[in-house]
Formats: C-alpha cells, sequence, structure tokens
C-alpha cells in the first residue's frame, strides 16, 4: 500500500484497493466477478436486480441475486422504485445472509426505466429518492448501502449534487457518480470536474466513475478529484487483468504488459467453462458471444476466426478454435483504449407523464409501471 492513497471504507467493510467492479447488465453475474476476483483485491457488484422480482419471489431474480460459496464480500445492486418493495427486499436478503453490501441504482439511462421513473429518473424527485433510500437503510441494519447515481438527466436537469447529499441525509454510506448525464448514455467525456465538485459538497466516500480504461487513468481520477475510490465499469470487458494492475498501481508497482493472445483465450475458456456450469452449455456459449468480442479486441486474429469463435456451438469447438491460433501474439498498447461495450448516444431520455409537475410528492409510480428489469 502506498501512503498516497488509502483504502476505501464503506460501513463496516474495508476496500483495498479502492476499486469497485460496477455492475453491468448480463456481464457482472458470478463467473465474470469470479475471473476479476482472481486478479485483484476490490469491491465486485453483481448486475443489478429488481428488488420488487426479490420481494415477490420471482425465479430469474433471485438467480441474479445467487453468489459463488467462497464470494466475499457479497455485494448487490438493486433497483426499484417504491419503498415498501425495497424494504421488502433487502430484509430478505439481510435475514437469509446473502449479502454484505447493497448498491442502489439511481443512474440508469436505459429508456425502459426511465420511462417508469426509476435509475437516472428518480433523483429528479427528492423527497420520493430520500424514502427510497430510508427505507433500504432502515431494512439493511448493520449491511452498509451506497448509491450510485449519473449528474442527471441532461445539462439542464443536472440532480447529483443534491441527490448526493439526499443520500448522505438518508444513511447511504457512499456515492458512486457516473460523470456524464443520462442524455449522454456512454457518448463523449466523462466530466470528471464534477466528480470533484460532488466530493467538495459530501462527508461520506465518494467514487468516480468513467473514462477509466487502465490502472493509469485510475490513478489520475483520484488525484484529479480527490475521490475515495473508483468505479470500473467498460474497461474491464474482455480483461479481467485490469484489476490485478490496479493492486499494482496502487500499491506502487508497475503494472504488468498486456497478455499474449495465447494468455488471453486461456482466460476467454475458462469463461466459457464457468457460464456453461452456470447457465449450461448452449447458453453459457450464446452469452458468452459478446465477451469473445471484447477479449479479442486489438489482436489481429481476422475476421473469418471472429465470426467462427463468436458462433461456437460447444466447449470442445472453442478449444479446438482456440489451439489454432498463434499463442505468442501481441496487441498494441493503444488496444486497451478501444471501444468495449456500448458506445451510444447521445439520446431523448424518456420520463413518465408529467414527471416533472410534481417534483416534490412522494408518491411512486404504480406497482405496474416498477417493470420487471433485472439484470439490465
Amino acid at each position: 500500500m502506498t501512503t498516497e492513497f488509502v483504502p476505501l471504507e464503506i460501513g463496516p467493510l474495508r476496500v483495498w484497493p479502492p476499486v469497485v467492479l460496477a455492475p453491468m447488465a448480463g456481464v457482472t453475474n458470478a463467473p465474470f466477478r469470479r475471473l476479476c476476483r482472481r486478479y485483484g483485491a476490490g469491491l465486485y457488484v453483481s448486475e443489478m436486480v429488481n428488488a420488487r422480482g426479490l420481494a415477490e419471489g420471482g425465479a430469474k431474480s433471485w438467480e441474479l441475486a445467487a453468489f459463488d460459496p467462497d464470494e466475499s464480500p457479497r455485494s448487490i445492486q438493486l433497483y426499484g422504485t417504491e419503498p415498501s418493495s425495497l424494504a421488502d427486499a433487502v430484509r430478505r436478503l439481510v435475514d437469509d445472509a446473502r449479502v454484505d453490501h447493497i448498491d442502489l441504482n439511481f443512474g440508469c439511462p436505459v429508456r425502459k426505466v426511465t420511462r417508469h421513473g426509476g435509475g437516472s429518473a428518480l433523483p429528479l424527485k427528492a423527497r420520493l429518492l430520500a424514502a427510497v433510500i430510508g427505507a433500504t437503510v432502515d431494512a439493511a441494519g448493520e449491511v452498509p448501502v451506497t448509491v450510485k447515481m449519473r449528474m442527471g438527466v441532461d445539462p439542464g436537469l443536472l440532480t447529483y449534487l443534491e441527490a448526493g447529499r439526499v443520500a448522505e441525509q438518508a444513511g447511504a454510506r457512499a456515492v458512486a457518480l457516473h460523470a456524464r448525464t443520462a442524455t449522454q448514455l456512454y457518448s463523449g467525456r466523462a466530466d470528471w470536474s464534477a466528480i470533484a465538485r460532488l466530493k467538495q459538497h459530501l462527508a461520506i466516500p465518494v467514487l468516480g466513475n468513467g473514462d477509466i480504461w487502465d490502472a493509469g487513468d485510475a490513478i489520475a481520477m483520484l488525484r484529479t478529484t480527490g475521490a475515495d475510490g473508483v468505479v470500473i465499469g467498460r474497461g474491464c470487458l474482455g480483461r479481467p487483468w485490469l484489476f490485478g494492475d490496479l493492486v499494482d498501481a496502487f500499491e506502487g508497482r508497475t503494472p504488468k504488459p498486456s497478455p499474449t493472445l495465447g494468455e488471453v483465450t486461456t482466460v476467454l475458456v475458462e469463461h466459457a467453462h464457468l457460464l456453461a456450469v452456470l447457465r449450461g452449455e448452449h447458453v453459457g456459449l450464446r452469452d458468452l458471444r459478446k465477451h469473445t468480442s471484447w477479449y479479442l479486441t486489438g489482436y489481429p486474429v481476422g475476421p473469418a476466426m471472429r465470426r467462427q469463435l463468436a458462433l461456437v456451438g460447444s466447449l470442445d469447438e472453442l478449444e479446438t478454435l482456440v489451439a489454432s491460433l498463434d499463442p505468442s501474439i501481441t496487441a498494441p498498447a493503444e488496444a486497451v483504449r478501444a471501444p468495449r461495450g456500448t458506445q451510444s448516444g447521445p439520446q431523448q431520455v424518456t420520463l413518465p407523464d408529467g414527471w416533472l409537475d410534481h417534483r416534490e410528492d412522494l408518491i411512486p409510480p404504480p406497482a405496474e409501471f416498477d417493470v420487471a428489469v433485472s439484470g439490465g
């Protein structure tokens, strides 16, 4: 540990290095978290789970809420717009000793979420936001609750400073800011100065998210903003070893060179086996397709091989194709900054009818609007 940075403290959790895996729909399931945990320490958060689905015993929601037996701490992100269903879900998670940390999603910019008042739409109603966070904190007891959010809906509807204050007063132990608006989606540059402003505004820890592609970016963000930790999203797609680079950087060591193609495909094949165990070989390999593209980013394997790898029908076929590649191939240094995951945006954000007309009310969206969004 260097003297420049200190561990991230979230209630009773002490996280070193101060690094958090961002919840990503369809990505941060147990197999991917297992790979990331092997390379480095930190806090590894599940993909988003719908609180109403948990409260009502939905099989898909509880499947997404599963952790590996040796996973610790167990961190889950919940989505919800209604205080009582969130409290019910949290009580079930805590009573069953399933979780050590709960993160609340108030940053999702996806239309199917915002048009029902969830994600980045909810901070527009500060009193309702306070009720949702407060109900979660009360139900969680000693389990720490954190909040992830964006700067706001658009430049004219910035909510992050008020939402951060609301979260702090409602008992959240930390706040993470993706320094983009919902309108931006993933386009443009993250505004790290917003993270710095939020840090100056709050007494609880503030984490920064946005445009961290390598360990140097993480260090630069903390130095630039004064934030207490970083949240790693798209930069680790197809690169779970980024967490090892982060450990090295935060402890004053030079990160290792980028892996060879042989090292990359070894992880790719293991990832495939883990997904097959979780979801069955057919579904697991279908889920692997997006990861295959990310793993191979920057490596000159050719379009024909990429197509074959993306369409494999069995683990044996995957291993045969991988064995035909030159394991000594390397990727250029700039490949770490090649686009991974969605680059979409900007967009027009969709809000519920009349959502901006009564911003001080405490009325959540109707139950039927609390869509069963889990993992997306």
